[in-house]
């Protein structure tokens, strides 16, 4: 019971829970300097320019980056209107976020 207790603490430390779609895929990515800072950070801006949809939208793209390039190459109009939104918040996050 008590190894129980604490996998499951370590599990919840691991990730926030209050953590955001964008904040819990940059944690849980492979890729290298992912941090608890870097990736909070990176969800703060999305917080300010993403709308939860939108969030949830770009955490497809962690997990399988081609997704992007054909969002990106669409020709439907929803996907160009997402992809600038998409565009600027990589833009802000790279900013502000280092």
């Amino acid at each position: 019971m008590r190894t129980l207790a604490i996998a499951a603490i370590l599990a919840a430390l691991s990730v926030p829970a209050s953590a955001g779609p964008i904040e819990r895929a940059c944690l849980q990515s492979d890729r290298p300097g992912a941090s608890r800072g870097l990736c909070g950070c990176i969800q703060e801006v999305a917080d300010l320019t993403l709308s939860r949809g939108d969030q949830n939208r770009a955490v497809k793209f962690f997990r399988d980056p081609h997704q992007a390039q054909e969002v990106r190459q669409s020709d439907r109009r929803s996907d160009e209107r997402f992809w600038q939104r998409y565009k600027k918040f990589g833009a802000t996050a790279a900013n502000y976020c280092g």
